[in-house]
């Protein structure tokens, strides 16, 4: 990385021109498919934007092809729970594709309380030349048809087609806040605050509770899940997170309701850095297996860390996202910046871990040669082949000419979702209502 980054340059940016930010617009979550040829998009407005990445560039691996929209369609509505008196938001929590089986693509989509399953296909042909209809469907007067013709394919202008085959509902009395498919391609789960569900893709009326940690009285509530995700090869094991900062390892073999965990990642405390913020600053706002399965990745408010499934006492990496905010948590904490959910990504190798900070800022750590670079989505940045340079926020003392200081960081403009392409160098970057796509023109692939 380092000198690397400096080549790292803009793919493609999708900006929505408005000099205000709708809430509808705001970009939720962002999920490649398992090739990278698709990548997709929820917002606040429940609507889900599908890109592809252009044809030209499967042939020709050195002239990347950009990514344009594929298809957009309404996902979740909003609802209104009449027995709890409560509104149900449209936003999308969160995006999961399946893999692919055939022609169709398949993804599941979820806001705080109903997953959907879409099928997406497309449609290049139509059929013409039906004995019993005409041309506009309408039935034949029978005493006209003379002779039989066989009905041809003939070519048409490419249709995307957006179905829903399922929708898995009154699964969760809490907020869903991550699903997850299983290795198995057969089910997957979706956790709330405090329980999580495994469901079978083709049934929607039942669910197994496998993890409760609700208690009997919930004025001993301690923690809540965070996050969750099944193991990416063995279909038995699944992590979740927990407001305290603590990882849950689970085996399904072992019971039908997870509650005992098999290992528990928790790091000790240094009683010297304890404050009123620490319990908040140490929940998991994401966790994320490396695609080997060998270790896993956290983000919390102020760090990410690398855990190694076998190791449970304490994280083999740390990484410092922001931590000049340290000195202003009691700010954050008043403007509520202090809880916001940051996501984490590894790249295709596991070698370059990436999360998002304030300032439109986002953060990736080289985990072999332990360099570090801070860049910048913005508009400024966004013309296509832009290079983008490395920013550095300074505390205090001496500023460079392209310092920014730590008390000029705008907390509006906040990164909280990325993504990374699973075998190349580009990622996709969610900033507030815009999606920015980067690439790594000289590292294409990855190393």
């Amino acid at each position: 990385m380092g000198e690397d980054a400096d080549t790292r340059k803009i793919n493609h940016s999708f900006l929505r021109d408005h000099s205000y930010v709708t809430e509808a617009d705001i970009i939720s979550t962002v999920e490649f498919n398992h090739t990278g040829e698709l990548l997709a998009t929820g917002d606040k407005g429940g609507r889900v934007v599908i890109f592809q990445r252009e044809p030209e560039s499967k042939n020709a691996p050195h002239s990347q092809g950009e990514y344009d929209v594929y298809s957009t369609f309404q996902s979740h509505e909003p609802e209104f729970d009449y027995l709890k008196s409560l509104e149900i938001e449209e936003k999308i929590n969160k995006i999961k594709w399946l893999p692919q089986q055939n022609a169709a693509h398949s993804l599941l989509s979820t806001n705080d309380k109903t997953i959907k399953l879409w099928k997406i296909t497309e449609r290049d042909k139509r059929p013409e030349g039906y004995n019993l209809k005409d041309e506009e469907g309408k039935l034949k007067d029978l005493s006209t048809v003379t002779s039989l013709q066989v009905p041809v394919l003939k070519p048409m202008d490419l249709m995307v087609e957006v179905s829903p085959r399922r929708v898995f509902a009154n699964g969760h009395t809490y907020h869903i806040n991550s699903i997850s498919v299983n290795s198995d391609c057969e089910t997957y789960m979706s956790a709330d605050d405090l329980r999580i569900n495994l469901w079978h893709l083709a049934i929607t009326d039942r669910s197994f509770n496998i993890v409760d940690i609700k208690p009997a009285n919930m004025e001993d509530l301690t923690e809540v899940i965070t996050a969750s995700e099944f193991h990416p090869h063995h279909c038995n094991l699944f992590v979740y997170s927990s407001s305290k900062g603590s990882l849950r390892l689970c085996d399904m073999r072992a019971a039908a309701l997870c509650d005992k965990h098999s290992k528990l990642f928790e790091e000790p405390e240094d009683p010297s850095n304890r404050s009123f913020f620490s319990e908040i600053i140490s929940s998991v706002s994401d966790v994320k297996f490396s695609h080997s399965g060998r270790y896993m990745l956290t983000r919390d408010y102020l760090t990410v860390k690398v855990w190694d499934l076998n190791m449970e006492a304490r994280p083999i990496e740390t990484y410092q996202v922001h931590d000049y905010l340290r000195s202003k948590l009691c700010s954050l904490y008043e403007n509520d910046c202090i809880f916001d959910k940051f996501e984490c990504a590894w790249n295709g190798s596991d070698s370059v871990i990436m999360t998002g900070a304030y300032n439109n800022f986002f953060r990736m750590f080289d985990r072999n040669t332990k360099r570090d670079v801070t860049l910048e989505a913005s508009r400024e940045s966004s013309k296509p082949r832009a290079v983008l340079k490395p920013r550095r926020v300074c505390v205090g003392g001496k500023r460079r000419r392209d310092d920014i200081s730590v008390d000029s960081l705008d907390f509006t403009k906040k990164i909280l979702h990325t993504a990374w392409h699973p075998a190349e160098n580009i990622i996709a970057i969610a900033a507030t209502n815009n999606l920015y796509i980067f690439q790594d023109k000289v590292n294409s692939d990855m190393h």
